[in-house]
C-alpha cells in the first residue's frame, strides 16, 4: 500500500513520462498469470519500452494536461501503460505480437503525436517496418537518384553520336 506521499511522487514522476513519450499503449492485462506478465515485461524490457501496472485513479491525475487525457475513457478495469520514447513501431509490434499468442492480453487504446488511437490503428502501426528498416528504404531510394541521373547524362554523349553518325550516314546516301 503507498503513502500519499509515495502516490504523489509517482503521479508526478508519471505525468513527467508521459509528456516526453512517443507513444503510450494502454492495455488490461486480466488473466495473465505473473510468470506471462514478467515475460511481457522482460520482451517490452528487451525492446526498450517501460511497461508499468498503474491504479487508474493515478493515471487518470497524471494524464491531466498532456495528451494521455484524450484516452481517459479506457482508464477502467485493470491498466497498465507500455511507453517509447525513442521508436513508436516498437511497442506496437511487441504487444500486438504477445497479444497473438497470449488472447487475454486486451490492447484498449494509445495516443500518439498527439492524437488516440484504437486498437485497429495500433495494430496497423504494428505492421510497419520498424525506423532502421524505413530509413535503410529511404536511403536506398536517395542513393538510386543519383545514380540514374549519372546513367542518363552519361547517355547524352552517345545518342548524340549516334545522331550525328544517322545525319552523315543520310547525306552520304544523297
Amino acid at each position: 500500500m503507498l503513502t500519499l506521499s509515495q502516490k504523489q511522487e509517482l503521479v508526478s514522476e508519471l505525468h513527467e513520462r508521459f509528456g516526453r513519450k512517443k507513444i503510450l499503449i494502454l492495455v488490461d492485462y486480466k488473466g495473465l498469470n505473473v510468470p506471462k506478465i514478467n515475460e511481457l515485461r522482460t520482451k517490452l524490457r528487451d525492446a526498450g519500452v517501460e511497461f508499468q501496472v498503474v491504479k487508474n485513479t493515478l493515471l487518470t491525475r497524471a494524464a491531466q494536461e498532456t495528451d494521455v487525457e484524450l484516452i481517459r475513457e479506457h482508464f477502467e478495469g485493470p491498466s497498465a501503460v507500455a511507453m517509447s520514447y525513442e521508436d513508436p513501431v516498437v511497442p506496437a509490434k511487441a504487444l500486438c505480437g504477445f497479444a497473438k499468442d497470449n488472447t487475454k492480453l486486451e490492447i484498449k487504446a494509445g495516443v500518439m503525436g498527439g492524437s488516440a488511437l484504437n486498437a485497429d490503428a495500433i495494430k496497423r502501426l504494428s505492421e510497419l517496418p520498424s525506423r532502421e528498416v524505413l530509413l535503410g528504404q529511404v536511403l536506398g531510394t536517395m542513393n538510386a537518384v543519383p545514380g540514374g541521373l549519372v546513367r542518363a547524362l552519361a547517355n547524352v554523349p552517345e545518342r548524340l553520336l549516334y545522331a550525328l553518325q544517322a545525319i552523315k550516314d543520310q547525306k552520304e546516301a544523297a
